[in-house]
Parts: structure tokens; C-alpha cells; sequence
């Protein structure tokens, strides 16, 4: 799916991971569709915030199986994404944080040939 630079398209990404996985995997449970929405609105709304400029595209893919959804997002900075450390002084940078409890050890970032894929995947429960 590719998306505008923009806030809009988190909540147009969680609308289709949440239609996709609820539909397309029978056995999904609540639990695993709700790991994979919020997954797929922090993967997007980093790329947006610290991936784009104005005018940028993202690519949002999707694989899901019953064993497993793997969301990636896909943006034009190679600029890696760092854990900062937990603060209660800011509303923001808790991304990764939330990455690492949902899916540890099942996350990263690869080098595509135009910037940066960030990738996490949630197991099927």
C-alpha cells in the first residue's frame, strides 16, 4: 500500500491492517489484530515524522499468516531509528519502546535501495 508523507495516512494504514488481518486470517484473535494495528500506527507515524519530507511516499506491506504478521514500512531516509531512553518530561519517543514489548527481538530496520525498511512482527496467538 503506498501512502502520502502525511498524518492522515496512519490511521488509512491501521483502517487496512485491521480489515486485512481481521479478514484475510480466520483464526486471528483480538489480541493479535490489536498487536498488529497498534505495530503498523507506530511503524507509520515514525516513518512520517522522522522518514518524509513534504511530498514523500510510504510503502506500507503487509504479510500475515497464521503463525505470524510481519508489517514493514518502507521510507526514503536512511536515517535508523534509535531507542531513546523512557521520560516522562515527553509526549513522544516511545515508538520503539512499545516496539520491544509487543515483539522482542522481532523487529529491525534493512537498507532498501532509496532509504530504509523498518520492519516488526507480531506471532499469531
Amino acid at each position: 500500500m503506498l501512502l502520502p508523507g502525511e498524518a492522515r495516512s496512519a490511521a488509512l494504514a491501521r483502517e487496512f491492517v485491521r480489515a486485512h488481518v481481521t479478514n484475510g486470517l480466520a483464526d486471528a484473535g483480538d489480541d493479535h489484530v490489536a498487536a498488529a494495528v497498534l505495530i503498523t500506527s507506530e511503524l507509520v507515524t515514525n516513518a512520517i515524522r522522522y522518514g518524509t519530507e513534504p511530498g514523500d511516499i510510504l510503502r506500507l506491506v503487509l504479510d500475515a499468516n497464521d503463525i505470524r504478521t510481519r508489517v514493514e514500512v518502507h521510507d526514503p531516509v536512511r536515517r535508523r531509528p534509535r531507542v531513546r531512553p523512557e521520560s516522562e518530561a515527553r509526549d513522544r519517543g516511545r515508538g520503539l519502546i512499545i516496539l520491544d514489548a509487543l515483539c522482542p527481538g522481532a523487529w529491525g530496520v534493512t537498507d532498501i535501495p532509496f532509504g530504509k525498511s523498518v520492519w516488526a512482527e507480531v506471532e499469531a496467538r
